[in-house]
């Protein structure tokens, strides 16, 4: 019986290099000056990732998120590889985050 293997994971460089270029969006645009808002990624071990968003609101950790989304997109990987069902959580004062997981492999 024949049979066959598929891959299915981003890449990584690629991943990386949007997140870089969406900090750097994010800390130039004038609709941000004077916020928290900020992505960071984080290494849980060498298949895991995780994306977090920083913002003051809500609303602005939306925009943080169609800011990533539109570098990942740029950098041709696809935004099916994040959680982006993932729960928005309250940090202290006004602060909000957002930890969206990049997915490798199929569920």
């Amino acid at each position: 019986m024949p049979s066959f293997d598929t891959v299915v994971e981003p890449n990584l460089v690629e991943v990386r290099n949007a997140c870089d270029q969406a900090a750097k969006e994010i800390g130039t645009r004038f609709d941000f000056k004077g916020s928290s808002a900020k992505v960071e990624l984080a290494e849980k071990s060498a298949k895991e990732r995780e994306i977090t968003l920083y913002a003051d609101s809500d609303f602005q950790i939306g925009q943080v998120r169609d800011v990533l989304l539109a570098k990942l997109t740029k950098r041709g990987v696809d935004a099916r590889f994040l959680a982006l069902d993932a729960k928005i959580e309250k940090i202290g004062g006004d602060k909000v985050k957002q930890v969206l997981a990049v997915q490798t492999g199929i569920p």
